[in-house]
This record gives structure tokens, C-alpha cells and sequence, in this order.
């Protein structure tokens, strides 16, 4: 499938095709395709197939339909459904049936979405590659010895291989940008409140948010107008209007100011990585743009910094699964503690275990102040850093990852080399900003490279429309991978 989600919402909604010819386009890709790619935890022909009918139906009978009607989707298995499972790729929910839908899939099935499925992912959105898995490591399309980012790979790598023209993930330190970098597509955080997390299964509640895959800036921003909006049942979503985000796209860029941070481009950076964003920039420049160093001096200790917060936070949500309430029982415990014990070693997976005690370790008695409280601290200063920065420009662009996709199993046993490949993406988490990672060249050997743009609270708008700028002049986002020609 080569179509874009605005193409075919157009062919729709005209009646020049049906809803049933675009989610039997993406049944077949499935088919074909997953077998390779291991993109899906799960997904329901029968269930598409009905609800395609149901749209057409409405169409032809001359009934409103929504702005996605027949737009067939997919959503990250740590989103809750009604239908189907939700596993977050792990053993001690793999049996699980949600008995609620989560906010962004009743915005999606309002607006006449069609979701085929749910996607891959790290256990829990723990991890960088989506080989952290239960069900097994997600494959990159454009090489299949290749990762494709995490946490949210297989959302990633479904739209890249043509599976299906957009999807949802999930980012809580670059598990949407980073995934989107890898797999040659576009990726969007937004900010923290702008989407409700409701049927989000948490993680690092204060770094969570979800947000879009597409192909293009243009689509993401439909699908972020459709599932951004206020909801009560979220304490941290914030109430204000939803901009029309695909309205704006196309104003001038004259006069616009690009943050270039030293910090960024420092050591670690891939050579050919740094290469395709200065040449970004240089896009920039020639649309009209004017490029500024800035300087964010807490960077360094970002890394630290998510870690401790985040894994304070994984320790405090994942205690719920306790082989108690829901979710795996040891299947012959030895007394009541060995219940709690037992059902979660065999249930969790053994970087979920790390980030449990990671955690548990920095919310510790005699630790608190030194490591959790210390971090609480410092991610108060990123976020001035932002601000400050933001005074002075209206974006920041930097590499979305240091280096492009590494080969399976190469990193795996490196929790460490793995964590410090969020060094230029956990920043937008802890400080609560927008960020969106958009194609900006390739490699010698041929695989993705992303340019992040970050901006500020709230700034959706302008974020989407200076990306959507650099696609106006280059072509990265339209190249496809060879398998997903067939």
C-alpha cells in the first residue's frame, strides 16, 4: 500500500474507491508480509472486513461519515481495546482482554478509522529495539537484519513496509522519534497532555504520551488532530481547543529561527548522521530560515536523569502485576509470597526486571534523596534550559538517533550502549515538549536517517508546519523500502 492516509480518506470519501478495496489492500500486505517483519501482536480480518462494509454502506447511502471513515490502522499493543488482546508483549499480560477501549481508540473509531490490529513492541515500551519482546524481535523493512527502533517498532515498521498508511505508538523517552528514524518515516511526540493517556498501560506516567506514525508530516498531523483533545478520565489531560494542525501546513517559513545546540553534535554522533542534518539544515537556510546556536548545558545529564525517573516510575506502576489481580499466576506456588515472587519472574522479561529494580533501588530508603529526589532536580533544569532556548528560537533541530539501525542481537546485552542511544530524545520527555522525527537522508549502506525538530509546549502547529517545509523540498519521505513493492 502506497497510498497516504489523506489520499485515501480523498478516495473515500468521493466514492472514486471503497473502504473495503483499502482494507483488503492492507490485509493482504499483512499477510505477506508479516511472516518477514513480525510487526503484529495481533490483528482481525473478519472484524475489519465488517466495519469496511459498514462505512461503505453509510457512503452509499448518502449518511455523514467521519474524517478517517475506511482508513485502515493499527495501534501499539500497550493501548487498550475492547477487541482483540492487549499484551504489552509480555507473558504476564498475554492472555489479557481489556474490558475498556482506551481515549485515542474511541477518537480513532469516531472518526471511522478501521483497526486492523495491534503492534509489536519492548516489553512494557522498555527498551530501544523492539527486541525486548515476549513475542519476538520486530524486523526493520529496509534491512532485515536491522532493529526498527523501539519502543513502538512494529507500528513503525508496519507503516514503512506499507502494511498500513499510519499508526499509533508510544513515546516515553524517544519510543515514537527513534523508531520513526530507523524505519525512514515520520514520528510524533507531542506534547505532555496534548493526547490522553486512558487505556494507555502505564509506564513512566509523567514521560508517556501518544502520538502518530505516517509517511508524511501531512498525515500525521490528521491523525493528531483526531485523537489530541481534553479528557476527564486523565488528570494530566489538558483542556484547551485542538488546533487544526493540517490548515497551517503550508504558511511561509520567512523569518523562522532553527536552534542549532552544540550538544547534540557532539561525540558519539555517527559521521554520516551528522552529515544528513547539517545538510537539513542547509534546506532550512535555502527556504528561508535562519539557523542560530543555542546552547542547552544540562544535556549531558539527560540520560541520568531519565533513568532514574523512569525507572522510579516503572517500579511504582508494575507492581500491580502480583499474580493477584489479573494478568500470569505461577501456576504451583509455594505460599502466598511465592505467588507474588514466582508469577513475576516467569511473567516479566528480564529488561522489565532490571527497570523494576532499578527503580525500586532509587525509591529505596537512604537512597530517595540521593538518586530519585537529586533527578527530580535536574529535569527541572532541562526544562529551564528549554525555555530559555525557546526565547530565543521558534525550533531546535538535531539528530532524532546517533548512529542508524544496528544489527539484531548487537546490542542486546549492552543495557548500557542500548540506554545511550536515547541521548538526543529523552530530553523532550522529561521536559514535557513536542518533538517529531522526519526522514533527512541514508546511509552509505543505504538505511534511514531522522532529523528531530523539538519545540515548545503546546507548539504543535509550528512544529508541523516547519517539517512539513523540509518535505515541501526533498523527497526522503517518499522512498519506500524494496519489500514493501512486493
Amino acid at each position: 500500500m502506497t497510498a497516504t492516509l489523506v489520499e485515501i480518506r480523498d478516495a473515500i470519501r468521493s466514492r472514486r474507491t471503497g473502504a473495503r478495496e483499502w482494507v483488503e489492500q492492507a490485509i493482504a500486505a499483512i499477510e505477506r508480509l508479516e511472516p518477514q517483519l513480525r510487526a503484529l501482536v495481533s490483528y482481525d480480518a473478519d472484524r475489519a472486513r465488517k466495519l469496511a462494509r459498514e462505512v461503505d454502506e453509510r457512503i452509499a447511502r448518502s449518511q455523514e461519515v467521519g474524517p478517517l471513515a475506511g482508513a485502515p490502522l493499527l495501534v501499539k499493543d500497550n493501548i487498550c481495546t475492547r477487541f482483540g488482546p492487549t499484551t504489552c508483549a509480555s507473558k504476564i499480560l498475554e492472555n489479557f482482554q481489556a474490558p475498556y477501549d482506551a481515549h485515542v481508540v474511541e477518537r480513532l473509531e469516531a472518526a471511522g478509522a478501521i483497526i486492523l490490529g495491534k503492534t509489536n513492541l519492548d516489553e512494557f515500551a522498555m527498551g530501544g529495539s523492539t527486541e525486548n519482546s515476549a513475542m519476538g524481535p520486530t524486523r526493520n523493512p529496509w534491512a532485515l537484519d536491522r532493529v526498527p527502533g523501539g519502543s513502538s517498532g512494529g507500528s513503525a515498521a508496519a507503516v514503512a513496509a506499507g502494511m498500513v498508511p499510519a499508526a499509533l505508538g508510544s513515546d516515553t523517552g524517544g519510543s515514537i522519534r527513534q523508531p520513526a528514524s530507523f524505519c525512514g518515516i515520520t514520528g510524533l511526540k507531542p506534547t505532555y497532555g496534548r493526547v490522553s493517556r486512558y487505556g494507555l498501560v502505564a509506564y513512566g506516567s509523567s514521560l508517556d504520551q501518544i502520538g502518530p506514525f505516517a509517511r508524511n508530516v501531512r498525515d500525521a498531523a490528521l491523525l493528531l488532530e483526531i485523537i489530541a483533545g481534553h479528557d476527564s478520565r486523565d488528570s494530566t489531560s489538558v483542556n484547551s481547543p485542538v488546533p487544526r494542525y493540517t490548515a497551517a501546513l503550508d504558511t511561509p517559513l520567512d523569518g523562522v529561527r532553527i536552534g542549532y545546540a552544540e550538544e547534540y553534535f557532539g561525540e558519539g554522533l555517527d559521521p554520516e548522521v551528522r552529515q544528513a542534518v547539517e545538510a537539513a539544515l542547509d534546506v532550512y537556510r535555502s527556504a528561508g530560515a535562519t539557523v542560530v546556536p543555542i546552547h542547552l548545558p544540562h544535556t549531558k545529564y539527560c540520560i541520568a536523569c531519565y533513568y532514574l525517573v523512569a525507572t522510579a516510575e516503572a517500579s511504582s506502576n508494575l507492581a500491580r502485576y502480583d499474580g493477584v489481580h489479573y494478568g500470569h499466576r505461577t501456576a504451583a506456588p509455594e505460599d502466598y509470597i511465592d505467588v507474588y515472587c514466582a508469577s513475576r519472574q516467569e511473567g516479566f522479561g528480564p529488561e522489565v526486571r532490571r527497570r523494576i529494580m532499578l527503580g525500586t533501588y532509587a525509591l529505596s530508603s537512604g537512597y530517595y534523596d540521593a538518586y530519585y529526589l537529586k533527578a527530580l532536580k535536574v529535569r527541572t533544569l532541562i526544562k529551564q534550559d528549554f525555555e530559555q532556548a525557546f526565547g530565543q528560537v521558534d525550533v531546535i533541530a538535531c539528530p532524532t538517533a546517533p548512529t542508524p539501525p544496528w544489527v539484531i542481537g548487537e546490542k542486546i546485552n549492552d543495557p548500557l550502549a542500548m540506554y545511550l542511544m536515547d541521548v538526543y530524545t529523552v530530553s523532550a520527555n522529561l521536559a514535557g515538549i513536542p518533538g517529531i522525527s522526519i526522514p533527512c537522508g541514508f546511509s552509505g549502506a543505504g538505511l534511514p536517517i531522522g532529523l528531530q525538530l523539538l519545540g515548545p509546549h503546546f507548539a504543535e502547529e509550528r512544529l508541523l508546519r516547519i517539517a512539513h517545509e523540509y518535505q515541501r523540498h526533498t523527497d526522503w519521505h517518499t522512498r519506500a523500502p524494496q519489500i514493501a513493492a512486493g
